[in-house]
């Protein structure tokens, strides 16, 4: 079987892959997309969710700058809730439950209607490579398919090892195969890997699950959405998830399992998420705590399977039934199948550069979970950026580096890249230092003029943008022009326990109040006028720019500041040894990560602001 060349292969069908193989596509590169399964593309292999926090404002970037993830969300969930609403904006995130067949449908659907994507089903087992430089890959069939450039996004698949109890066997995930010949190929090419380990939970039979002794969780009463454009809509009705909780009698029944777990009897060798640990080491490390939080989530719309969220475990299968059993609600569960570990190969991410091309082979990019992250939506924009960067090299663009003040996506990738990660890296909004210009209200605004520029943003995304921003303005406007009298506003105020006023005030100043919102000033005739014509999207833009803008202004000043050292660029080959002033940690970790600007350099660990101080002076600024 021959094939023609490509420009870009991508290899693995998950959540990066779709995304790479889409964006670059879009852009007018011909991409195969390589998976082992066509059948479960953009597979939700663990929770049927997107989105939640930090991770919900990664899906409305990804979808500002033109990716897939967010369209795709909204066309197939069944339930959308705003987290953190009684926060500040800066943590609102939206989540969505999702229809878990539906959500792997349309990806496929969607990549099938760009006639630049093919698609060949087989298992890669070896990168080729010549004179350092990707040439394609050779596959378990024995075929050889050459490209420009590769993008490796692997998920749980290389050397993957699934653990229940005692039970091991390989595999990429329940009743997949798993993916060998890679990590040795690229070992073979000076490549250095490493071993994580996840988890999943129990799936039961929901017609067993006794649903009126547990809590009820609704979605929103009025759901917003996840894309900006208007090629989607909110949902129209919606599937409740429930809430229950282990209890005593569940964790002792765990613990008798303690000495068959691979965790504790030395079997998984790779360190697994800390933010999402599973049900037996939630009793083990929080021992004194007499139950723990479980989520019960419908995996679609018409599907009785159900998703335990909060047990994951690698116990006995044996030992999973009988202490579900004992959960409020579950006395009659059913399984459909047991919660397992799983561990797999990854590649240190500071192997990488910032556009995710590898350091030591030009064109080969990696995405993923193969750099050590976890989660949908953290693979989805590596994928996306994979995808635009090998497009933008093959065609002798510059590559799409997005900053730490730009991006949820740039706090992700300049972690992984600079800082490394020994752990499954999970995004928070800890992790970002401007978390209030990284709201997920305004990603639009941050980053659909990037992706326009780069063409992956079409027309009518730009539009509605600048619609967006003129309504904003326009109700900055009439809110600062609008004088309100006591009478209008002091029965609201009153209402919800604020102090009333004793004078005319501007509609713009009362609502810098945080017991207001714009909600509220419908109920005044002359501004329902105007707010009620408006998109809700534009009308809550509006008054988080109201309420937060001193904040917002100062946070600009500060990014603006640092930015100044991303300007000052590095030759990452540049041999660090010659300045001895530097100290011999910061020449080491400057040697390793390569950074391309003084701004990169300035957050590795190990390198000091008197360190920084040196590079200034020693390259003349």
């Amino acid at each position: 079987m021959k094939f023609d060349k490509y420009d870009i292969i991508v290899v693995g069908a998950g959540h990066a892959g779709c995304e790479a193989a889409h964006a670059a596509a879009k852009l007018g590169s011909k991409v195969l997309l390589i998976t082992m399964n066509m059948e479960v593309m953009a597979k939700m292999s663990c929770n049927p969710a997107m989105g939640g926090v930090a991770k919900g404002q990664i899906i409305r970037e990804i979808d500002a700058l033109g990716g897939m993830s967010g369209i795709i969300t909204d066309k197939t969930m069944i339930q959308f809730r705003m987290l953190n609403r009684s926060k500040g904006a800066a943590m609102w995130s939206p989540r969505a439950q999702s229809d878990r067949m539906r959500f792997s449908e349309e990806w496929r659907l969607t990549l099938e209607r760009n006639s630049n994507v093919d698609f060949f089903q087989d298992s890669v087992t070896e990168i080729l490579t010549e004179n350092n430089r990707v040439t394609g890959v050779k596959t378990q069939m024995g075929l050889t398919i050459y490209s420009q450039s590769v993008i490796v996004t692997s998920g749980t698949f290389l050397n993957g090892r699934i653990h229940i109890g005692r039970k091991n066997y390989g595999g990429g995930r329940m009743g997949e195969k798993a993916s060998t010949g890679i990590t040795a190929s690229l070992e073979v090419l000076g490549f250095e890997s490493g071993r994580m380990k996840t988890g999943t939970p129990p799936r039961l039979d929901g017609r067993t699950i006794d649903y009126s002794v547990l809590e009820e969780q609704k979605g929103d009463e009025n759901p917003g959405k996840f894309s900006f454009s208007d090629e989607t809509k909110p949902l129209t009705h919606q599937r409740s998830c429930f809430i229950t909780y282990t209890n005593q009698t569940v964790h002792d029944i765990l613990r008798e399992g303690f000495v068959d777990s691979p965790m504790f009897a030395g079997d998984i060798h790779g360190l697994g998420p800390r933010y999402c640990p599973s049900i037996e080491d939630k009793i083990n490390r929080f021992a004194e705590r007499s139950r723990h939080q479980i989520f019960v989530e419908p995996e679609g719309w018409n599907t009785i399977e159900v998703y335990i969220n909060g047990f994951s475990s690698s116990l006995p299968e044996e030992i999973q039934q009988r202490a579900l059993k004992q959960i409020k609600g579950f006395e009659n569960a059913k399984m459909f199948r047991p919660g397992y570990a799983i561990e797999y190969d990854y590649f240190p991410p500071t192997q990488l550069k910032m556009s995710l091309e590898t350091k030591i082979i030009d064109n080969l990019y990696f995405a993923g979970q193969i750099n050590g992250t976890t989660g949908y939506e953290e693979a989805a924009c590596q994928g996306l950026i994979a995808g635009i960067n090998a497009h933008n090299k093959n065609n002798e663009n510059e590559p799409l580096i997005l900053n730490r003040s730009d991006a949820y996506i740039g706090v992700l990738i300049d972690d992984l890249i600079n800082k490394g990660t020994d752990e499954p890296y999970r995004m928070f909004t800890s992790r970002a230092e401007y978390r209030i210009l990284l709201r997920q209200d305004n990603a639009d605004i941050r980053l659909t003029p990037i992706g326009r520029k780069i063409g992956l943003a079409d027309e009518s995304r730009e539009r509605r943008l600048e619609e967006k921003l003129k309504n904003v303005e326009s109700l900055t406007k009439e809110l600062d022009k609008q004088n309100l009298t006591p009478e209008e506003i002091n029965p609201i105020l009153i209402e919800l326990g604020t102090p009333p006023v004793e004078q005319k005030i501007k509609a713009s100043k009362i609502l810098l109040r945080p017991q207001l919102s714009n909600e509220n000033l419908k109920s005044i005739e002359s501004l329902n006028r105007i707010i009620g014509q408006l998109p809700e999207d534009d009308v809550v833009q509006t008054e988080i720019s109201l309420k937060y803008a001193s904040y917002i202004e100062k946070e600009k000043e500060t990014a603006d500041k640092i930015k100044r050292l991303e300007n000052v660029k590095l030759n990452p080959e540049f041999d660090y040894s010659k300045i001895t002033s530097l100290s011999s940690e910061s020449r080491q970790k400057l040697s390793k990560i390569k950074p391309e600007t003084l701004g990169q350099a300035s957050r590795i660990s190990g390198v000091s602001p008197a360190d920084i101080s040196v590079l200034l002076v020693y390259f003349g600024r």
